[in-house]
């Protein structure tokens, strides 16, 4: 480690880090996972303490990235470069720009408050945790990569493990769940590889280098044309694009708690990312020849999601639906096809994986103490629980867009760069979120107001380590509603860059 590129200085800072903090953080996970192995199942106690450590090196490494991270040096930073398969182009390439380091943060608040919402798991301990850490060990080498090949690698690691999370230690239908969603994920993937052997195949290619594909091959309009469609069906199969969605709730309900609050919290958001890592950047102007089908799919999930989610009674299901709807916010930001919507875009996916994680922890928490999520079977949970409800409010209000949370300024983003590039899809838009606060009101409303129910009168509050991952994920949500400049700062140069006008 600690080689660099040899390309222009447009896309790599010219700099070598003293230290491979991005080799380290996936490291984390990785050697987590080895300790886990070794580790015999009778010391489950110091299993999950394992896991922890492993979970809370990552959180500490990427804060220290972000104050390493220079958000006005434009292109790749911290490049981490170790040649593997030279005639084939296949390299363990790592780097950050502001496409990516947000989602090494989000990956890395989500499985150390994910494992900390699993401290009561007590069935097959050993083998829960090395799947969680494996499963988030290929999360965070496809946001690093620069090696399509790995990219590639990546991805089916964090795609496998989902199926034996669910199908294992799932609810509600799991066998079906978990199968239904790792062939669709699967299906995603071989379209997604395709694409990526073809641009490999290029006479000017031969390497899986993003980089190098940028500077030395030119994509015919027709070509990017095709290769962008594929590429984005690929990706938009992870990302629950409408139609190829329906894996997606079905997945979260079935799914454990730390599992769905990967699931909906960052695995959803890989084929967000792929679309800008790869489609857009490699194929800018078959991204803009496709992004008005773009915008009217992305309009779909919207409105679909939120009108699917009013039908509900199930609190899982109605987190799923609304994680549809949201994903759609993120497509319309990527379809203007402009700073403004990609910042929004980029804000959205760390919003929403925080929102969501927040919310599935909380129905964790009460489909154990009721034992049910449905809607009718609830009530009054309130004034027993106070401060679990209390998150899962604060929770929806995110999800509606109130100020002050940071889905707002995400959204308010999509919305302003939709309303200047596709008017109508943008009116139409905020119009869905009406849609959003009516289903988000009403679960509130039945499953902690109103009368209780008596066969919950032994249902009991967090106590302060169940507290512990729960305020931390409100405390994300309001410091970057508080404080979206932050955020915004991070991504703009890159989404310039992205763009062609950095």
């Amino acid at each position: 480690m600690g080689g660099r590129h040899r390309h222009s200085d447009r896309f790599l800072l010219p700099m070598t880090p003293p230290f491979p903090i991005l080799s380290a953080i996936l490291l984390c996970p990785v050697v987590g996972l080895l300790l886990v192995l070794l580790t015999p199942r009778k010391y489950e106690t110091l299993i999950k303490l394992t896991a922890l450590a492993s979970a809370l090196g990552t959180l500490v490494l990427s804060v220290v990235l972000l104050f390493i991270f220079k958000p006005s040096v434009p292109g790749f930073q911290l490049i981490e470069h170790m040649e593997w398969i030279k005639s084939y182009g296949i390299h363990y390439s790592n780097a950050v720009d502001g496409l990516n380091v947000s989602m090494i943060l989000l990956t890395a608040i989500v499985i150390f408050c994910g494992i900390l919402v699993s401290w009561s798991v007590t069935y097959r301990v050993k083998d829960f945790f090395a799947n969680m850490l494996f499963l988030v060990s290929g999360v965070f080498g496809v946001f690093m990569t620069t090696n399509l090949f790995f990219f590639f690698l990546f991805y089916e690691i964090a795609v496998i493990p989902m199926y034996l999370l669910i199908v294992i230690w799932g609810s509600t239908n799991k066998e079906y769940a978990a199968m239904k969603l790792t062939l669709y994920l699967l299906l995603g993937s071989a379209l997604m590889f395709a694409g990526f052997l073809y641009m490999y195949s290029l006479p000017d290619a031969r390497t899986f280098d993003l980089i190098a594909l940028k500077q030395n091959v030119r994509f015919t309009p027709e070509v990017q044309n095709i290769l962008f469609l594929g590429l984005f069906i690929g990706f938009g199969v992870l990302a629950a694009c409408f139609p190829f969605h329906v894996w997606s709730p079905d997945g979260h309900v079935a799914a454990p708690t730390a599992a769905s609050m990967l699931h909906a919290g960052v695995l959803m958001k890989l084929g967000a990312f792929g679309i800008l890592r790869v489609g857009v950047y490699l194929l800018p102007e078959g991204a803009r020849h496709w992004a008005d089908w773009v915008a009217v799919l992305a309009l779909c999930n919207i409105v679909y999601g939120a009108m699917v989610a009013t039908q509900q009674k199930d609190l899982k299901y109605i987190v799923g639906y609304s994680s549809v709807s949201h994903m759609g916010i993120v497509l319309l930001g990527i379809a203007t096809m402009t700073t403004v919507g990609f910042n929004g875009a980029i804000f959205q996916m760390f919003a929403h994986g925080i929102m969501t994680a927040l919310f599935f922890a909380c129905v964790g928490f009460i489909y154990d103490g009721c034992h049910t999520r449905m809607l009718d079977e609830l009530g009054g949970l309130s004034k027993q629980a106070p401060v679990i409800s209390a998150f899962f409010i604060i929770a929806g209000l995110c999800g509606l867009g109130l100020p002050g949370m940071g889905s707002f300024v995400a959204e308010l983003l999509v919305t302003i760069a939709a309303i200047g590039t596709y008017p109508a899809i943008g009116i139409i838009s905020i119009v869905a979120l009406l849609i959003t606060a009516f289903y988000v009101l009403t679960a509130i409303q039945k499953a902690f107001y109103g009368p209780a129910n008596p066969h919950h009168a032994d249902f009991k509050d967090l106590d302060w380590f169940q507290f512990i991952p729960r305020a931390f994920l409100v405390a994300c949500l309001i410091f970057f509603g508080i404080f979206p400049d932050i955020f915004i700062n991070w991504v703009s140069l890159s989404t310039k860059t992205l763009l062609g006008i950095g």
